[in-house]
């Protein structure tokens, strides 16, 4: 078998594991992503930044920038982006006003800092943003959320 023939039997088989893998349904949106024994702590941590048009702008502009969000979360914040398609189980889906409801700043924040085990989700602070950004993010995050 030629490079050539096996690059498209790879190819092909990558692709079909995209499609198979691809909108996986995200896992239990509402289940915590903080192990119970710092959830309490994550619950307390409140957002030092205020929520409002500056503060979602930069949110904005770190999501779809250096905070790399939008690969996996996508532009819409759906958990649709283009690297999220392989991830099983999806990224979140910040359109999801039920989550938004159940989840607390902190337990948001927590996630950010430290990831999600189980998930395609990793650790953001500090290997691409620091924790202001992180909380203007997360206000970002919030306006996916537009009633319910």
């Amino acid at each position: 078998m030629g490079y050539f023939s096996k690059f498209l039997g790879i190819t092909a088989a990558l692709m079909l594991m995209s499609v198979t893998v691809a909108g996986a349904a995200e896992k239990d949106p509402l289940k915590p992503r903080v192990p119970a024994d710092q959830m309490s702590d994550a619950k307390a941590m409140k957002n030092p930044i205020a929520s409002s048009p500056e503060s979602i702008a930069k949110g904005k502009a770190l999501f779809e920038g250096k905070g790399t969000c939008f690969n996996c979360h996508g532009k819409e914040g759906k958990g649709d982006g283009p690297a999220g398609a392989i991830l099983d189980p999806s990224p979140r889906d910040f359109t999801n006003c039920k989550f938004h409801k159940k989840r607390k700043d902190g337990e948001l924040f927590w996630v950010i800092k430290n990831g999600s085990q189980g998930t395609g989700m990793v650790s953001l602070i500090p290997a691409a943003i620091n924790e202001e950004e992180a909380w203007n993010i997360i206000n970002y995050e919030r306006s996916f959320c537009k009633g319910e």
